[in-house]
């Protein structure tokens, strides 16, 4: 067994132009390709960038560049670790779905990742927020986004959620208890009732893990249709004066790959919209059908195509209020991981290289206190060698971070070139979302910054925590 290592280096950096401006890509909608973009797709699956942000170019001496930016560049600019965020990707993504959804609501699910920059992107792109917390709803109030396009999510709302839903004066809460309908009406202020809506179990299994799979019955989400609990909790809130019900919201899952349970989740939906209507003799004017929706991770994995899930599901939702004679209510997405999942990029420097009788362990500076999703639900990811050539044949290594767990494992089993040392950069495509948005202060090692690319510049959108940030929270003996 051998051992290389490097002292970890973090140099403080603020921001500034690097290099030129990239042609930037003409925008279209998922599942749109032309001949053109077709070629283009080819030359990226060639160069094995498939997976990365549509900025993402080859460039001299092993590098890559996003948004017109050296990541290598970047690395030594800002320190490792590091996360750039593509901006145009992010509004990108965020047209391609009002244009596939032009006559819904699209809201940005915060908890994929939100800072002040991101709630602004979606807020001039036209979108929406969803929230799941007084924290995410005040960061978002506070940068000027307006309340009234906000949902506020989460099945176990604190008092202080709900009370700061009511004061910023959002535009629906989602219940997601029959507790909650009679704490929140207590708090309610008489003569504005307050939007609501009931979030329903369809009972559809959907979802890359069992973790992450909200739409079967029995788990701490929602309220279930098969049970009649959501009947039972439309009765409780059309009894109560300082709700207005508008609408039915359900979620079925993350990293949902296929179309088919969303269009099962919308005949059922629908199925309890004829109900309501039969047994309160009102039509509610909105559903909410969530997000979950898939991305590649790495080369050859399946993402969900936007384009024809909005094709399917508004042919199911209008056939399927045509057949129960209900006015089409107004659809709601929540879409997070997808928009902005594949704007990210982590950078990492390689620290350490192990080599025992059967494995080689490539240790990085970063780890799951920046990435929890590999420990938590078995994820893999396709990390690259940026920064240099090498020509060295390609070794199976495991990728692994520098906190003391066994799971620290941010890539298993990944083909990197057998010459990897220390000092070499690894870049993790794919990770904008719930990578900060879950970071931990383990090992108090401090979160990496975020830094925004776009047109050659790069700027600190988030910036590194420090020893001073984590120890002001310690007040001491």
């Amino acid at each position: 067994m051998s051992i290389q290592e490097l002292p970890l280096q973090n140099p403080p950096v603020q921001e500034l132009p690097l290099q030129e401006p990239p042609v930037q890509e003409p925008h279209r909608a998922p599942g749109a390709d032309s001949p053109g973009e077709a070629a283009h797709t080819d030359a990226r699956d060639a160069e094995g960038l498939s997976v990365w942000p549509r900025s993402a170019r080859p460039e001299p001496h092993g590098d890559v560049s996003v948004g017109g930016v050296s990541l290598a560049e970047a690395a030594d600019r800002f320190g490792t670790p590091v996360y750039l965020l593509d901006e145009q990707e992010v509004r990108e993504r965020c047209r391609a779905y009002r244009t596939a959804f032009p006559d819904a609501d699209i809201l940005y699910a915060a908890k994929a990742f939100l800072c002040r920059a991101m709630a602004h992107w979606v807020q001039e792109e036209g979108l929406g927020l969803d929230v799941c917390s007084a924290g995410e709803l005040a960061l978002a109030v506070t940068t000027g986004f307006p309340p009234e396009k906000i949902v506020m999510h989460g099945n176990a709302k604190s008092p202080e959620d709900l009370r700061t839903a009511l004061r910023l004066g959002v535009g629906r809460i989602v219940v997601d208890s029959t507790s909650e309908i009679a704490r929140l009406a207590a708090i309610t202020p008489a003569g504005t009732p307050q939007p609501v809506m009931v979030r329903v179990v369809p009972g559809i299994a959907a979802g890359g893990h069992a973790k992450v799979r909200t739409g079967t019955d029995d788990q701490k989400f929602g309220l279930s249709l098969t049970d009649g609990s959501a009947q039972h909790a439309v009765t409780r809130i059309l009894d109560q004066p300082h709700l207005e019900l508008v609408g039915l919201h359900c979620h079925i899952g993350s990293q949902v790959t296929a179309v088919k349970p969303y269009v099962a989740a919308v005949r059922r939906m629908v199925g309890l919209l004829a109900r309501i209507r039969d047994q309160h003799g009102i039509a509610l004017p909105q559903l909410n059908i969530g997000g979950g929706h898939a991305i590649a991770y790495r080369p050859g994995e399946e993402s969900l195509n936007v384009s024809v899930l909005a094709g399917r599901v508004r042919a199911e939702l209008e056939d399927g209020c045509a057949r129960t004679d209900l006015p089409v209510p107004r659809l709601t997405l929540e879409p997070g991981r997808a928009i902005v999942g594949p704007a990210g990029v982590a950078v990492y420097r390689v620290l350490a290289v192990k080599r025992t009788a059967t494995h080689t362990f490539v240790a990085v500076d970063g780890g799951m206190s920046d990435n929890p999703r590999p420990a938590l639900y078995g994820v893999r990811y396709a990390p690259r060698l940026i920064g240099r050539p090498s020509s060295a044949p390609p070794r199976l290594v495991t990728v692994v971070g520098r906190h003391c767990e066994a799971g620290d494992i941010l890539a298993d089993e990944v083909a990197l070139p057998g010459d990897i040392h220390p000092g070499d950069l690894l870049a993790v495509p794919a990770a904008g979302a719930y990578h900060l948005s879950m970071a931990s202060g383990y090992n108090l090692v401090g979160r990496p910054p975020v830094v925004a690319v776009t047109n050659g510049i790069a700027r600190v959108l988030v910036r590194r925590e420090s020893l001073d940030d984590m120890s002001r929270r310690d007040v001491g003996l």
